[in-house]
């Protein structure tokens, strides 16, 4: 059991420290308003979810190629980086982690938080209803 709990504290803290990571290599390159949303309740997919804005699409590509530097100088694996060629949008997926970089007017279009945040208060409905029945 003390096994168990040593590997439960291992991948919290791991999580953890990555998770900070990100928000460095984010802020190193200038990307603001940055939200991370734990999703873990949510969907088996990914722990967390970070949300970032940059100026312009340079910028964003320019934050996205900087999280995936910093994270495999760290020995994190990089899955995979999505909308690179627009950058408009560019998703950089890191297993537990996938950062969403996006210039504000495509932010505010998709506006994840809120599609997000309505999906975990819609869950939290039901099983409010089902935990009365």
């Amino acid at each position: 059991m003390t096994q168990d709990l040593d590997a439960v504290k291992s991948d919290s803290t791991f999580l953890e420290t990555m998770k900070l990571a990100v928000v460095d290599a984010i802020e190193d390159i200038k990307g603001f308003d940055i939200t991370v949303m734990d999703v873990r309740k949510l969907t088996s997919m990914t722990s967390y979810m970070i949300v970032a804005s940059a100026t312009s699409s340079r910028q964003a590509k320019s934050v996205a190629d900087n999280v995936r530097e910093k994270m495999k100088e760290k020995g994190y694996n990089i899955r995979g980086t999505e909308g690179e060629k627009e950058g408009e949008w560019v998703l950089v997926d890191l297993g537990d982690i996938v950062v969403h970089i996006m210039v504000p007017t495509t932010r505010a279009y998709y506006n994840l938080e809120q599609l997000w945040g309505e999906a975990e208060n819609r869950r939290g409905h039901i099983k409010a209803e089902g935990d009365e029945a």
